[in-house]
Parts: structure tokens; C-alpha cells; sequence
């Protein structure tokens, strides 16, 4: 897959800010005392495990449709994003569908996180979603992220083999995790 079609896409006008730490934010405007309880606020207890470096851990990427039950792939380590690739996910023609992304941030603020997400048949792009997923200070607990629902392709044409290639970003450029994950579009799901 080239970069630029796995770049994501800037809005005009949007200037990223500058990265701060979580000790530097919280050292601005010592003095304020209402600054100092909005911040305390928003940072209630900050997740900075000693055995995991990473500041955005992705566990796990969901398939939702009221058609059936939920299909969800795990993604918190790199054995499991390994598998993904010989596993082939069904989906229906037609079916209406929803991606929900579960993560957790840990050790430092993250700012614009993004997840990109490029579908492909034959080698061919058909399809590339940048969603926009927000800014997030250290927490134990995950986070869950629903993006819009999507439709199925139907009819003869449009059944077959797609393979999607996910990324997790910020504005910084960091790139959290990257995975691919096959499925089908088939008459029915199995």
C-alpha cells in the first residue's frame, strides 16, 4: 500500500497544536484555582503502566449489524492482529453495518486521533475512510468509538473478496497500529 493513499487528509485552515505533556499542562496557570479544577476534571487519574510503553493500545475493532450478532477482532497484540490476516470475515450483501473501535490511552495526552481505514479488491482502492476520533488524556478505562453506519455493495458484481487496511493516527503523526483484516461479501451471512 503506497503512503500517500494511507496519508491522512488535513482540514484546510486546521493547525495541529503544539504536543504538551500531561505535567506540562498541568503546570500551566498554577495559580488559576478554577483552571486547577477544570483540569482536575478532566484528568482524574492519569494510566501510565510501567510494563507497556504505548500511549494508544487498540483492543479491538467491532462489526455491527441488526441482522446478527456482533463480529469483533481482537487487536490488543501483535499475535492477534498476525491472525486477523488468515481469518475471513462474511458479510452480507446489502446489509447495513457499523465499525466501532474499542482503545485505551495510557502515560500521555493524545491529540487528533484518527483511524483510516482503505478497503481494496484486486489490489484496487475502493473505498477510504478518515474518521475523526477526538483528543484523550490517560484513563484505565477503554473507550469506545462508533462510526457511521456503511452499506454493503450488492448485486453479482460486487461479491467477493475485499481486504481492509486499518490505521490508528494522530496529529503528531504517530501511528498507533496498523492491521489488515479480509472478508467477503457473500448473498447471506455464515
Amino acid at each position: 500500500m503506497s503512503t500517500d493513499e494511507f496519508a491522512p487528509q488535513m482540514t484546510e485552515g486546521y493547525k495541529t497544536p503544539k504536543a504538551v505533556t500531561l505535567s506540562e499542562l498541568q503546570d500551566l496557570d498554577k495559580e488559576d484555582e478554577a483552571m486547577n479544577k477544570w483540569k482536575a476534571s478532566l484528568v482524574k487519574e492519569t494510566y501510565a503502566p510501567a510494563d507497556d510503553p504505548r500511549r494508544v493500545v487498540v483492543l479491538s475493532m467491532t462489526l455491527s449489524s441488526p441482522d446478527r450478532p456482533d463480529i469483533t477482532l481482537e487487536l490488543n497484540s501483535s499475535e492477534k492482529v498476525q491472525e486477523l490476516k488468515k481469518l475471513k470475515t462474511i458479510i452480507k450483501e446489502g446489509s447495513t453495518y457499523r465499525i466501532s473501535v474499542n482503545f485505551r490511552v495510557q502515560h500521555e495526552i493524545v491529540t487528533g486521533l484518527k483511524f483510516l481505514h482503505v478497503i481494496k479488491r484486486k489490489g484496487i482502492t475502493v473505498e477510504k475512510i478518515q474518521e475523526m476520533i477526538g483528543s484523550y488524556a490517560p484513563q484505565l478505562e477503554p473507550h469506545t468509538k462508533s462510526f457511521h453506519p456503511e452499506e454493503a455493495p450488492s448485486g453479482m458484481m460486487f461479491r467477493g473478496n475485499y481486504v481492509g487496511h486499518a490505521k490508528f493516527t494522530d496529529d503528531d503523526g504517530n501511528i498507533y497500529l496498523e492491521w489488515e483484516w479480509p472478508f467477503e461479501i457473500k448473498k447471506e451471512w455464515e
